[in-house]
């Protein structure tokens, strides 16, 4: 892959203890928030049956229109929820489809009820990927000379295109952005936006952005039942000043525009951007179920000019 590629996550590497340095203020409120959530995660169902019955629920299915969609008896799945019947591999993976279980969760289904999870999980380094990357790279290189980025399930910024870089470079010094923001090898844009000394001085529509993010971070949260990063993420935002108000009002604003347009200012130069988000299709793998293509355009011919300057 292209030098390019690389240059936000690949070449900064993390330099002593980061994350003690970024959670500053923030560390006791997170860590009570770990081990409350560990405290949740405890009672998970760990049967088959329960996880089956939590994901029906989940996604608003009865027993009867499950196994309607599943073509199986509504008396097979009361015994499957129940413990009174096994589930076989093929039966698993069909009522997964038809729930649209994550791969991440079959996997854990199928461990609870006694196989081998199947979905593996590949490094987008790994040479089985170099095809993906390829993809990847080019959809990066299209977008220029406007950011595009990669995430993964957890806001992680995996590659970023020059475009991106230089955006970044505009709001927060490189060196700052890795002493304070880089941990464990890895930038979370969420934390990014919401830390008072990253982006979010320079978000004019702050409320507006922040509501609809933490809107989010929640749903994801709550979307997966291995969903721990997600959930401790949202418990870190929640710390972040104004971040609980605007978590309470974030639903009450009406919206008269057609797209979120996330406003950005920092002395004369003036940004109005709005973001496309892509998924790989077809994936048999988790990291490529989970990662996301992030496009940023500008919203207006002011932005459009501006860019250009900078």
């Amino acid at each position: 892959m292209e030098e390019w590629l690389h240059v936000v996550i690949a070449s900064i590497m993390p330099k002593g203890d980061n994350q003690s340095n970024y959670l500053t203020g923030n560390q006791t409120h997170f860590l009570e928030g770990f081990v409350m959530q560990q405290q949740h995660l405890k009672q998970q169902p760990t049967t088959f049956g329960a996880l089956l019955k939590q994901w029906r629920d989940r996604r608003s299915f009865s027993q009867l229109e499950l196994a309607l969609n599943s073509q199986v008896s509504q008396r097979h799945i009361s015994f499957l929820e129940s413990g009174r019947a096994k589930p076989s591999q093929e039966m698993i993976l069909q009522l997964a489809t038809v729930l649209e279980i994550p791969f991440r969760d079959q996997n854990l289904m199928l461990s609870a009820a006694g196989f081998a999870p199947i979905h593996t999980e590949t490094d987008l380094s790994d040479p089985e990927m170099a095809s993906v990357c390829k993809a990847i790279n080019f959809m990066l290189s299209q977008q220029e000379p406007y950011p595009a980025i990669v995430i993964d399930r957890y806001w992680n910024l995996l590659l970023a295109n020059q475009g991106a870089n230089r955006f970044l470079n505009i709001f927060i010094d490189p060196e700052k952005l890795q002493n304070l923001f880089c941990i464990n090898g890895k930038i979370n844009l969420m934390r990014f936006t919401f830390d008072p000394q990253g982006l979010r001085p320079f978000i004019v529509n702050w409320e507006e952005l922040a509501g609809h993010l933490l809107q989010r971070v929640y749903r994801e949260a709550n979307s997966s039942i291995e969903s721990e990063q997600s959930a401790l993420l949202f418990d870190e935002l929640m710390r972040y000043p104004d971040a609980a108000e605007l978590w309470k009002t974030s639903t009450k604003s009406p919206q008269n525009d057609l797209i979120l347009t996330t406003h950005f200012k920092r002395n004369e130069l003036d940004l109005r951007f709005f973001s496309t988000i892509a998924t790989l299709g077809t994936p048999y793998d988790i990291t490529l179920q989970e990662i996301r293509v992030e496009c940023l355009f500008p919203a207006d011919d002011e932005t459009e000019h501006n860019w250009s300057l900078v």
